[in-house]
């Protein structure tokens, strides 16, 4: 347990920045299931769009150091393969 002022005040702030990032978590995996579902439909235009929408949120997450950013280039790259996959069949 915190006791002195300044663990306290680390403490609020770390709990603070814990919601900003859980939130922040939440919606880029809520982008990414939109674009595994649009891949899912077969719809390549809606799976494109989707890809299109998600990309600048994972980068967000990178920039906002909630993700690493290998780990965004590794699923931006495995998505738009995936999308690109779509468009061809």
């Amino acid at each position: 347990m915190a006791n002195t002022e300044q663990s306290k005040k680390r403490a609020r702030q770390s709990e603070a920045r814990y919601a900003v990032n859980k939130a922040r978590r939440s919606r880029i995996r809520t982008f990414l299931r939109k674009v595994e579902e649009a891949i899912a439909s077969g719809n390549a235009e809606a799976a494109q769009a989707a890809l299109k929408a998600a990309q600048p949120e994972l980068a967000r997450g990178v920039t906002k150091g909630v993700l690493h950013k290998n780990t965004v280039a590794r699923k931006m790259s495995r998505l738009a393969s995936r999308v690109k996959a779509v468009a061809k069949a």
